[in-house]
């Protein structure tokens, strides 16, 4: 038991010296921005949920104070709301006095910007997931050279040992910018297409609330 116990301890001490140890700077860079890219994607998965752009609390709240012509209350109620329905509703609230159009402009354009917001705040993940191959590709090639470098010091004969470390350099760090890549482009596209579906429908139950001005 004591020998298993032990084995298990050195194959992991070994997968940590090869992952983290072998890659040099490079391979720690692409750690760091490894775990920055996960601290975005926990973040994001809160941030963008329904109770967060379009609630269904706030939606049957509204509906309630439409029905009552509590339109003055309507603005107070979304005025501080973070919500992308309550800042959508509080835009075209605004325009009332100007007509049933500029309601509807007031809620496009509020919709586009919230829309912009966000997909300016998850395009970090895109960027990382376009970066980390790259950096992935910048160890490989410096643990090329420094294997060249290694077999011309060594006069064509190079220790296998110090050849071995600099090809590991190379394969660790392509390998670790993969590993944040794939995850990374993966939940990029989630978020955006959630970002779209969410404000979608917080738009058309919006447009469903302000229906009560449009002309006859």
């Amino acid at each position: 038991m004591i020998s298993l116990l032990l084995a298990q301890a050195t194959e992991s001490h070994n997968w940590f010296k090869t992952l983290v140890v072998d890659g040099g700077p490079i391979g720690w860079l692409i750690w760091l921005i490894n775990l920055v890219m996960w601290g975005l994607v926990v973040k994001f998965f809160m941030d963008f949920r329904t109770e967060s752009i379009a609630p269904e609390a706030l939606r049957l709240e509204l509906e309630e104070m439409f029905d009552a012509r509590q339109y003055r209350e309507v603005l107070e109620r979304t005025e501080d709301d973070p919500s992308a329905l309550g800042f959508m509703m509080h835009e075209a609230m605004s325009q009332a006095n100007y007509g049933y159009g500029a309601m509807e402009r007031g809620l496009e354009e509020a919709a586009e910007d919230r829309v912009v917001r966000m997909m300016r705040n998850i395009e970090w993940l895109n960027l990382i997931g376009n970066i980390g191959p790259m950096l992935g590709l910048m160890g490989t090639v410096l643990g090329m050279i420094m294997a060249f470098q290694d077999i011309v010091s060594a006069g064509g004969s190079p220790d296998p040992a110090e050849l071995a470390g600099s090809i590991s350099i190379a394969l660790v760090t392509t390998l670790l910018g993969l590993a944040i890549a794939i995850p990374a482009l993966a939940v990029y596209a989630i978020m955006r297409n959630r970002v779209d579906s969410l404000t979608s429908e917080a738009m058309v139950a919006a447009q469903d609330l302000i229906s009560t001005f449009r002309p006859a």
